[in-house]
């Protein structure tokens, strides 16, 4: 909203600082550079500062800016603010995924889809919010004409003895910018709760427990982010500026026409970003890139075969707008699978993503002015598709390959770990068998020492001399005898046994 709310009310403004358009376009730079300069530091504080703490900060600055920017009545100061505005915008778009991502990790899938559909929806919240509370009480007409004339004109005795501040022209323009602001402030509020509301112990505990990824190509992983996004966004937001004057211009339409061809192009771009929150529960996010990649190329191609057709652009954008929907947030969640995402790795691709976003519309509107008689919108829009489709399948695989070779890896240590303790075993269990083969020997010797020993008495007192005692000496051998017969190791034909067998007889 913060972002959006700038658009329908760019025309009050530049009357507000008594500047035209053309002279106060420096606000959109001042904006972008804002932007950048947030995304960067933001990289770098959410990696020391709590995630929290910073976003309330950054919101409660876009709120001070929003109630300043009706009264600034200087250019420079308008310029200043919305800057300021963009550092925070910057701020909270990085911190919005790192935060997410932190809390969530890889499952959080359906959660960064509905925070980029909030995105949608606030864009196309504000202008809709700002038309019913500007209304139509400054009407163009009363646009004074020193306001178109060029800024040299006006005297510098008078730029110099104009006020920085003054309430505005139209009382609505206050109310629009009161209204957002108002909003964010509470939101902010919300974001101080929850940062006095967590203890840093409870912070720790849970970063503690969380795993940290880094795959082996990490920071080749950014960089053909960092690209993919740069030409995602590029096309994205190149597509939605021309569409109208494509429209009017070379596809020979009403101006109706064209605005509801725009119209629909961000519809359904913010309905289906609505909708992928239910696809992100049930679909992975690399399929849910590939599905917005296939589209985005069939719907480009279908642009630039059938360019002059009516039907076919409103067809063909309706579904390059769904397929767009989902590709950034599914993106950032894809990432996430395979290497832990910081501050500063978040900051980076918002970077991309920026530049794309100032660059390539900037780059086409000039090459369109060159070549009027060429529909060069979706050519851009063709190639963009071509190059995401291409260059994903190419992160993919550098995100899965050293994963494939931990795999192996990890089988191959098992099935040598398996080995090892299959042999060792094995020579355990010959020991133990030489052990107890080596014990029952013993054992037999004894007893074949005892009968050597024990022989003569029991030959001498065979006379029927001491007859219980010799009953008492056979049965205690033949006790013994069966004892060691029942033994694995003693299966021959032992000493033992012959013994046993001479008892028998004599009895």
């Amino acid at each position: 909203m913060s972002i959006a709310i700038l658009g329908p009310t760019f025309q009050d403004l530049a009357r507000n600082v008594n500047r035209n358009i053309s002279s106060l376009s420096l606000i959109f730079v001042g904006r972008a550079s804002g932007y950048l300069c947030g995304s960067m530091i933001g990289g770098v504080l959410f990696d020391y500062m709590n995630h929290f703490l910073l976003l309330g900060v950054s919101l409660l600055a876009t709120t001070v800016g929003l109630f300043v920017i009706p009264f600034c009545k200087a250019a420079v100061l308008l310029i200043f603010m919305i800057s300021v505005i963009g550092v925070s915008m910057g701020i909270l778009d990085t911190g919005g995924n790192v935060l997410i991502l932190a809390i969530w990790g890889d499952e959080g899938a359906p959660h960064m889809q509905a925070l980029h559909f909030s995105f949608a929806l606030g864009a196309f919240l504000a202008p809709i919010l700002a038309k019913l509370a500007l209304g139509t009480s400054v009407s163009a007409e009363n646009h004074t004409e020193p306001a178109f004339q060029p800024p040299a004109t006006n005297g510098s005795s008078e730029a110099d003895s104009a006020p920085l501040f003054g309430l505005p022209d139209d009382m609505n323009l206050l109310w629009a910018y009161a209204f957002i602001g108002t909003y964010i402030f509470i939101v902010s509020l919300f974001l101080f709760a929850l940062f006095f509301k967590k203890s840093s112990g409870q912070e720790k505990a849970k970063a503690s427990a969380q795993a940290y990824r880094r795959a082996e190509y990490h920071k080749t992983l950014l960089c053909l982010l960092f690209v993919f996004f740069f030409f995602y966004v590029g096309a994205e937001v190149t597509y939605g500026s021309y569409v109208f004057s494509f429209a009017t211009t070379y596809a020979g339409m009403e101006e109706r026409e064209a605005a509801g061809l725009n119209s629909i192009f961000w519809g359904t771009f913010a309905a289906f970003r609505g909708l992928a929150i239910f696809f992100a529960a049930c679909l992975q996010p690399g399929t849910m890139i590939v599905l917005s990649n296939i589209g985005s190329l069939a719907s480009s191609l279908f642009l630039v075969l059938f360019d002059k057709s009516p039907l076919c652009l409103w067809i063909a954008t309706s579904v390059y707008g769904a397929s767009m929907a989902a590709t950034f947030p599914s993106g950032v969640s894809w990432i996430e699978q395979y290497t832990t995402i910081s501050g500063k790795s978040a900051a980076f691709f918002v970077v991309g993503a920026a530049l794309g976003e100032m660059a390539i519309p900037a780059i086409i509107g000039i090459v369109q002015g060159q070549y009027p008689d060429l529909p060069i919108v979706l050519y851009t829009c063709l190639g963009s598709a071509v190059f995401t489709a291409v260059i994903f399948p190419v992160m993919y695989k550098l995100a899965t390959l050293p994963l494939d070779r931990q795999r192996k890896a990890n089988r191959k240590s098992e099935d040598q770990k398996s080995l090892l303790s299959n042999s060792e075993l094995n020579d355990y269990e010959e020991e133990n068998e030489g052990e107890d083969a080596e014990k029952w020997n013993e054992m037999d010797f004894e007893v074949v020492e005892m009968n050597d020993t024990m022989g003569p008495i029991v030959i001498e007192r065979s006379g029927n001399i001491l007859m219980e005692p010799t009953a008492d000496v056979s049965t205690q051998f033949l006790s013994s005898t069966l004892i060691f017969k029942s033994s694995p190791v003693n299966t021959g034909d032992s000493p033992v046994k012959h013994l046993a067998r001479s008892v028998e007889k004599r009895d």
